[in-house]
């Protein structure tokens, strides 16, 4: 381990982040009454040009009268190469409540976006005396946002979270897809007569990941654009809790269970991890470094791993 340990990221549920457009205020309740643990209430991609001020005062409304209980609240703004982007932050801030948690930032390119963003945030905050500080999450959706991912990570002690945006990446990269995440026909090794596909968002997914670990940020995966596909979604999400994302976007409300169901460990995860910790009590006990638990070799690395499944069994219970 290096001298400089990782910081820990935010404890809090991340297994499904709720999508809904602000334009839509029949939406905002059933999403305060949903089992997602992030509401993401969007200004962005989902909301027409023409409806971006309405949309802006419906969240705003929203947010000061609906009921999200102990859900983390927060608002997508427009990006950064809009017009439309400093007005949602100086509305949000100087007339939302103290109950929005964070803003998340789109298409952020490198840290100085994070930075713009910061100086406008922080000068609000202190104008208006709000209390709580407002965090950020961000979205990689570009090739340059990946090549300047730990620079972004590492950009704001306000940041909390950080995902991957497949469809606009996919475009930026110039990827021969339209497809929004998951499996892609054409990214397949032909052995014989088999084919065997591969994940053209593994890479990404990585960088974001060991970026958002080394400081102290959570990674999370993001649209799965077919809702149709459970098992497709399923496989997605279950490829990105073992790469070490805590959770996934549900752009509709039947991903939401999909989501909470991978990332949630069960129950016979959370019973072999608490078994291996207590095999390695008793190894320690007898003054030993490693031992063997149901045939397989555990040491102190293995005591790390188990903690992981405990500790966000034990917060997700809590």
């Amino acid at each position: 381990m290096s001298f400089r340990l990782q910081p820990t990221p935010p404890a809090r549920p991340n297994r499904c982040q709720l999508f809904g457009p602000g334009s839509n205020t029949k939406l905002f309740a059933k999403m305060a009454a949903s089992s997602a643990d992030v509401i993401n209430l969007d200004l962005e991609d989902s909301v027409a040009p023409n409806d971006k001020a309405v949309a802006r005062a419906n969240v705003i409304q929203a947010i000061n009268e609906v009921d999200w209980n102990t859900k983390t609240l927060s608002v997508r703004i427009n990006s950064l190469d809009t017009p439309f982007w400093y007005r949602d932050v100086v509305d949000l801030l100087e007339q939302a409540g103290e109950r929005l948690d964070q803003i998340m930032i789109p298409k952020v390119g490198n840290g100085a976006d994070i930075y713009a963003v910061d100086a406008l945030v922080t000068a609000i905050e202190a104008a208006k005396g709000r209390k709580k500080r407002i965090g950020f999450e961000v979205i990689i959706e570009s090739a340059a946002g990946l090549v300047n991912v730990n620079d972004i990570a590492a950009s704001s002690p306000r940041m909390q979270a950080m995902s991957l945006g497949a469809a606009d990446y996919a475009a930026s990269m110039g990827m021969q897809t339209t497809g929004i995440g998951g499996t892609q026909d054409n990214y397949y090794i032909l052995h014989g007569d088999t084919r065997h596909y591969s994940d053209p968002w593994h890479w990404a997914q990585t960088a974001i990941v060991a970026a958002c670990r080394t400081h102290g940020i959570l990674p999370v995966d993001g649209p799965f654009g077919d809702f149709s596909d459970d098992e497709g979604y399923r496989a997605q999400a279950r490829r990105s809790a073992t790469l070490g994302m805590v959770g996934k976007w549900a752009i509709h409300p039947k991903q939401i269970a999909l989501a909470n169901e991978v990332f949630t460990p069960s129950d016979e995860a959370v019973s072999e991890a608490r078994e291996i910790l207590a095999a390695m009590e008793q190894a320690k006990a007898r003054g030993e470094g490693a031992t063997v638990y149901k045939g397989r070799l555990v040491d102190i690395a293995s005591i790390k791993q188990a903690e992981v499944i405990v500790k966000q069994s034990e917060m997700i219970a809590g």
